[in-house]
């Protein structure tokens, strides 16, 4: 159809569904410089994406996925998502698999660091990019890889934030997204959600999984990621930036989140 769009090989119809012509068990499609176009899609395909350079946010089940630079997320097949960033650059690998192995883990999607030795592999791999013809030594390459991710995948919770579908819940999101350079204004949230300090508590804990001020945290660790990937501004600015009142209590704050110390680029 003329209207169609070629994605990573797939052909994406107008009902955002995807049309797989290609017959190759796996391939791998790389790009620079990726566009997004922030509508769900879904394709008949499990997907790995690494991120190279950047960070992507993944809109997926009611939850939002953080995937920083040097991260990989699974997405098994059939898995609606959406995706946006507000990186300046975002390049990234992007593998499909038709099928995949007998494990949970390919039924669930997965966020986590990616560790040197599958780095290189992954690396590696980009010799094939786009490459949609037979390629014995790519076929069992690519098998290698995804036998390993289960071995390779940790809980990491810590780079998902969830999305409550309590719809009175969601100004009071908006409002910590809004201003999360603020201490909670418990009153102002309890008026925004019509509901007692005591209700909002428990039902937002029910909803999500995590207490208000945890959901404060993750979004201004969140915002730091984005202020750290355009390399212009210190730690101690970025602290400043995201609500903290020192460079230490925003470095705790960081790890105890993301498992490692916050750095950023020297500035220009």
């Amino acid at each position: 159809m003329q209207n169609d769009i070629v994605k990573c090989g797939l052909t994406e119809q107008t009902d955002s569904r995807f049309v797989d012509t290609i017959e190759k068990e796996a391939y791998v499609w790389c790009e620079k410089g990726w566009k997004h176009d922030d509508h769900e899609h879904a394709h008949q395909r499990s997907q790995l994406t690494f991120v190279e350079e950047g960070y992507q946010y993944f809109h997926i089940d009611q939850k939002i996925y953080l995937v920083p630079q040097h991260h990989v997320i699974w997405i098994p097949s059939g898995k609606a998502h959406r995706i946006t960033s507000e990186a300046k650059t975002v390049n990234l690998m992007v593998f499909l698999f038709k099928t995949v192995f007998d494990d949970d883990f390919y039924q669930n999607v997965c966020v986590f660091a990616v560790p040197t030795v599958l780095k290189e592999m992954l690396l590696y791999a980009s010799k094939w990019n786009q490459l949609i013809e037979e390629d014995e030594e790519q076929d069992l390459f690519f098998k290698a890889i995804l036998k390993s991710l289960p071995n390779f995948c940790r809980e990491n919770s810590y780079l998902e934030i969830p999305v409550p579908s309590d719809v009175r819940l969601i100004p009071v999101c908006t409002s910590i997204n809004s201003n999360f350079k603020y201490s909670l204004n418990t009153d102002e949230l309890t008026e925004k959600a019509q509901m007692s300090v005591r209700s909002l508590q428990r039902i937002f804990k029910n909803e999500t999984g995590i207490t208000l001020q945890k959901y404060l945290q993750l979004v201004r660790i969140l915002k730091s990621i984005e202020l750290i990937d355009t390399g212009q501004y210190t730690l101690s600015q970025i602290a400043y930036k995201v609500g903290y009142q020192s460079l230490s209590a925003f470095t705790s704050s960081y790890y105890s989140i993301m498992k490692a110390k916050p750095k950023v680029k020297k500035l220009s």
